[in-house]
């Protein structure tokens, strides 16, 4: 997604408690960031922040650790934080910014960070083939997240695009993780816990129904399978 300039996004945000600069340098000691030691959930291309900034909110018996490469991106995130906290009258104590590449993301996360969840929402569909490696659920991908996800984790996947959510479900037999939930129309499945994101309101508000599926870590699958 483009978006422009933003020149205070970064001193905003190096100045802010909850940013973390230099992400490689806790790769293994994520909990060291938050105040409580706790389950972390982290989210792979936050955007603007409409989904960390209520997820964390409602959920203090997690951390939450939200993940994207432009400032810009991060800038809007950090404000839609600051909001959603203060309303709330509570300290920002179990949420995280950071900036990051994700396509080298086992550079600041590693095996002894142990997340327990990743959510990605809406990212890049890359639709053209010598692109697909880009996405963020590709092979290549999911065996970077396999590392930092503890076994049993799961993953959270939402999207408006149905080539990169089918090619996806391919994606993540082949990383050896069980689609233990799916829908081809999250909106009106009965799911219970869904978060509204802006790409998702405006997706849907055109008509376009969004597809959701949880898949869990299991083991890699042997040859033949």
């Amino acid at each position: 997604m483009r978006i422009r300039h933003k020149p205070w996004a970064r001193p905003e945000l190096e100045a802010s408690t909850f940013f973390i600069q230099e992400p490689d340098t806790f790769k293994g000691k994520w909990y060291t960031v938050f105040p409580q030691t706790l389950p972390l959930y982290v989210e792979l291309g936050c955007g603007k922040g409409g989904f960390i900034s209520q997820a964390a909110f409602n959920d203090p018996e997690h951390n939450y650790l939200a993940v994207d490469i432009k400032y810009e991106m991060l800038g809007l995130a950090k404000r839609n934080v600051e909001r959603v906290y203060a309303q709330g009258k509570r300290p920002t104590d179990n949420v995280r910014l950071t900036a990051h590449n994700i396509e080298r993301i086992g550079l600041m996360l590693g095996e002894e960070d142990c997340a327990d969840k990743i959510y990605i929402n809406f990212c890049n569909p890359w639709p053209r083939a010598k692109h697909k490696k880009r996405r963020l659920t590709h092979t290549r991908q999911l065996m970077q997240y396999r590392v930092f996800l503890k076994d049993g984790g799961e993953i959270h996947f939402k999207t408006d695009d149905d080539e990169l959510f089918e090619e996806s479900l391919v994606y993540f037999k082949e990383c050896g993780f069980e689609v233990t939930y799916i829908t081809y129309d999250l909106h009106n499945s009965g799911y219970e816990h869904n978060i509204m994101t802006e790409h998702e309101k405006m997706f849907s508000d055109e008509g376009i129904r969004i597809k959701f599926l949880i898949a869990r870590k299991v083991g890699l699958p042997t040859e033949g399978e």
